[in-house]
Formats: C-alpha cells, structure tokens, sequence
C-alpha cells in the first residue's frame, strides 16, 4: 500500500485555448476540466488507476466542493476535518502544449488542524510501502511542517516505518533534507539548484544535475529523482546515477506530469524494480501524464510505447 500526504489540496481548473493565449486580450475557450489535485492526491490517483491500493489523507472541510470531484475520482481518502476551503489553481493551455498556471494560497491549518493531519498521517502508513509527502505547505504551519510528519511516522512505527518520499521547494525541502533524511525527493532542476544555492549552468543538463545532487546524496537524502522536463530525468543513488530520455509524446498539459513520475517511480519499486526501471517508469508516467488535459492521472494503458532509454552516468 502506498499513502499521500496534501497539506495544501487544490481543486485544478484547466481551462484549454484553441490559440496561444494573449495577454490582455479577450479569448474564447476551447474546453475546461476541473480535477481533485494536489501533489499528493495527483500521485495517488496514478497509483490508483495502476491497480495498486493507496489512502489520499488531506484536510478538507465537510463543505467543501472539492470533495465533489474528490469523491468522482475514487481514490480512497482520508479526510482531517478543517475550517477553509481548499484553493483553486487555475491552469492555461495553449494546442503547442505551452502551460501558463495560477495558484492560490490556500486556506490556513491551525496548530490543531497541523497536529490531526500528523496524527492521521501516523495512522495511515501503519502497513504502507511508501509514504509520499507531496506539494507545498498552507498558510499556518512553519517550513518543518514535513519533518515533523517523518519524525512522527517513524517513531510510531519504527522499523516498520514506510519509505518516505518528498516533493515539495523552498524552504520546506530544505528544512527536510536538513533534517529529516527521506528516502527519496522528487525536485525538478530549478527547485534542486535553489535547494543547493547553485546555478545550472548547463541549462539542467543531465551531468550537472549529477554533480549538484551529489552533494545530497547519499548524505543527506538516500535517493534524488530530478524531473527535467522534455529532457526526461536523472536518478541519483548511493551507488550510482543514471539519466532517462522520455519517448516522444504530443504535449498537451504538463500539470501533473512530475507527481506521476514519482508515481511511476513508486510503483515500479514496491514491484521489486532495479533503479534502472524505476527511472524509466518514471519517465514513461510523466511522458503518458504531458500527453493528457487537464491533471488527469494516466493509467498503464496511457504509457507510450516507445523506447526509454536509461543511460548510465556515472557509478558511485
């Protein structure tokens, strides 16, 4: 079983332009979508629609409209009751797959709502695989807000403890590679060079994300994942590290497209995979996730076909 964490849960407006979007301008729309979202509930719904057994816990009010389209997506949920309603995110897409995003604050958790969520989370991932703690932080709590959960999580279950995987940036993925020691993070290239306060210089090349995240790994965090994008993604273990280009899709929405690869990634490991067929899993989710509208959670029907070839890059 495979458990998220949304803290700061969203209800994903895509809204679909049949020309590029001009600013200023009055435009017609082509079509528009709404979907539960969220890092973590975009995860589970990939591991859901994989089959695979998986609990959404989030905070959420009992009259709040997104449990309307949480409810139409039939992920398992693990609603903490709250005051507030849960954000809106509204997303733009354009036929050239061009992705302009607008996301709201969300609504504050107070140190009581902060401290069920942590509860809910220990009672969760008594028998997970993976725990994924997935997507930014509400207003309320501080940037340990996630180490907090770790530190609760394994010193409930112990040695039993799940796996636990974190996408998020800023300062709240700081605080945890400071100080809580995942087992996996999940930043694309601009959110690892802000994390390492260094520049890319070669534009997130797979090599020089190498570098950048071997100051992390295995030291502070036992595995990187670094979404690059059109340009695939780079794994980074204690052993080695490997890069994977995606096949060719048609883009049509890349919301959604880095918390499916870590879906894809997730999944391919509680199936026993090496590395190197994580990675390629990895990118084959984000691939099948970019060809979608919308954040729809693609299902192992939606995986493109073509070859993802991983190549090593360097070993430990």
């Amino acid at each position: 079983m495979i458990v998220t964490l949304t803290a700061n849960p969203s209800l994903d407006r895509t809204i679909a332009l049949d020309q590029p979007l001009r600013p200023g301008d009055v435009q017609a729309a082509a079509s528009s979508r709404e979907d539960a979202g969220g890092k973590g509930i975009n995860v589970a719904r990939a591991v859901s629609a994989a089959g695979v057994d998986v609990v959404a816990v989030l905070p959420l009010a009992d009259d709040d409209p997104f449990d309307t389209a949480l409810r139409g997506s039939s992920l398992t949920a693990y609603r903490v009751t709250v005051r507030g309603h849960a954000r809106a995110n509204v997303t733009i897409t354009d036929p050239s797959g061009m992705t302009t995003k607008l996301n709201l604050p969300g609504a504050p958790l107070s140190g009581a709502d902060a401290a069920a969520v942590v509860s809910a989370v220990v009672d969760a991932s008594s028998a997970a695989r993976w725990l994924v703690l997935a997507g930014s932080l509400p207003p309320g709590v501080d940037d340990n807000f996630y180490v907090d959960v770790i530190s609760a999580v394994r010193e409930a279950h112990g040695t039993d403890a799940p796996l636990i995987a974190v996408d998020t940036s800023g300062p709240a993925l700081a605080a945890v590679v400071e100080r809580g020691r995942p087992d996996l993070i999940k930043p694309n290239d601009d959110e690892l060079a802000e994390l390492a306060g260094v520049a890319l210089t070669d534009g997130g090349a797979a090599a020089a994300v190498v570098d950048v995240a071997r100051a992390l790994v295995p030291s502070r965090v036992a595995a990187a994942l670094v979404t690059l994008g059109a340009a695939g993604a780079v794994l980074v273990t204690a052993d080695a590290a490997w890069s994977a280009a995606p096949p060719a899709v048609r883009v049509v929405s890349t919301v959604g497209a880095g918390d499916s690869s870590l879906a894809g990634y997730v999944l391919a490991e509680a199936a026993g995979a090496t590395p190197e067929e994580r990675l390629r899993q990895a990118v084959r989710y984000g691939a099948a996730a970019a060809s979608l509208p919308g954040t729809q959670a693609p299902t192992p029907a939606d995986l493109p076909a073509g070859h993802v070839l991983v190549t090593l890059l360097s070993p430990a």
